[in-house]
């Protein structure tokens, strides 16, 4: 079976930079020789926009570039910009939400481009101790949390840039991904029998959903989405931010760090259960079960799109996951022989491209 999705994404990626690399010149912007955010399975997430290293040529600072041809990703790229200023000047923001500073927004030559500067940090989140990684990210959920939309006047100024989303919304979003699952792995009976587990938590604790709602998000709060620079944490992936359950962004990273540092995820829990109210706790626990759902359907949505090690890599991903919503629905740590198997399993059939390209986020 050919890789025809690959095959397209570099066939775009070709054509854009084609297209992209002279206008970029006129601009005063130079592109770096390697581009890692453009290789590897980049391929399954990135849709039609580039983004792209290089530097600034009047000063040769690093930059961060943006860009598409395409009307999906044009559209995409003027909503972070829309985003990022409307986020300076929310009325009822009481806390700081940094972001990288923007120096370029255009359209030039059919496409549109947002440069931003590159954020240089002395570590990778993951490198720092347990006691610097546990304050940080609690700095930078808490400053999310100081973001909630409480009246009408507020909903209008947010409607059209993030999105508000309710309980309904999440319940639908559920039953969607849901079906996505089924499509996809229709014969995989050990994860239908854990999501129709899900669904049935989901649904007793809607009100529970709903009462956490209205609060400023980041749906995909990981570390390669945050940089930290002389003790400021800066929030990248403006995309990514919506209205909704406060503690989407809490779940979105205590699933990531079942994998990457089970000893923050529990530092993460056991700060919620000691210092919150019970709801909250059980708030959490059923954003874990939406994220993992909703990264469930990615994975098995990339099953038709890989071949080979790749593929083999997707299943391995979806059995590790399913385990890890087994683990969040009885609110139990994820074994670590689950968790090394899978670090095994998944170094050994990743790209080399992919592995470089992993070491350069974390």
């Amino acid at each position: 079976m050919s890789n025809d999705a690959k095959k397209e994404w570099e066939a775009y990626r070709e054509r854009e930079l084609a297209g992209l690399t002279p206008i970029l010149a006129e601009l005063g912007h130079a592109l770096d020789d390697v581009q890692l955010h453009t290789t590897g399975e980049r391929y399954l997430l990135s849709g039609k926009k580039l983004v792209l290293t290089g530097t600034r040529l009047r000063d040769n600072a690093k930059v961060i570039i943006k860009a598409s041809s395409h009307e999906l990703g044009a559209q995409e790229i003027a909503a972070e910009h829309a985003t990022r200023h409307l986020l300076d000047t929310l009325p009822f923001a009481y806390g700081t939400l940094l972001s990288p500073k923007e120096l370029l927004y255009t359209s030039r030559g059919g496409y549109t481009i947002s440069v931003t500067a590159y954020l240089e940090q002395s570590q990778n989140f993951l490198a720092r101790p347990l006691t610097e990684q546990f304050t940080l990210a609690l700095r930078a959920l808490e400053a999310q949390e100081g973001v909630h939309a409480t009246t009408y006047g507020h909903a209008k100024i947010i409607q059209s840039a993030f999105g508000l989303w309710g309980a309904q919304e999440y319940m639908q979003s559920f039953a969607d991904l849901e079906h996505t699952i089924a499509l996809s792995d229709p014969s995989n009976t050990a994860l239908q029998e854990t999501l129709t587990r899900a669904r049935t938590f989901f649904e007793m604790n809607r009100e529970t959903i709903e009462q956490y709602c209205g609060f400023l998000t980041h749906t995909d709060f990981v570390p390669h989405n945050l940089r930290v620079q002389g003790g400021d944490i800066y929030l990248l992936d403006h995309p990514s931010l919506k209205f909704g359950n406060k503690h989407e962004s809490w779940a979105r990273l205590t699933n990531f760090m079942m994998l990457y540092n089970p000893m923050l995820e529990q530092a993460l829990l056991q700060y919620v259960q000691g210092n919150r109210s019970p709801e909250e706790y059980l708030s959490l626990q059923l954003m874990r079960v939406y994220k993992l759902v909703f990264l469930l359907a990615f994975h098995t949505g990339n099953l038709a799109k890989t071949t080979d090690d790749l593929q083999r890599l997707t299943k391995e991903r979806v059995a590790f996951w399913t385990q890890a919503l087994k683990a969040v629905l009885e609110d139990k740590p994820l074994d670590e022989k689950i968790i090394r198997n899978y670090q095994h399993e998944r170094d050994t059939l990743r790209s080399p491209e992919e592995k470089e390209r992993q070491r350069e986020l974390h």
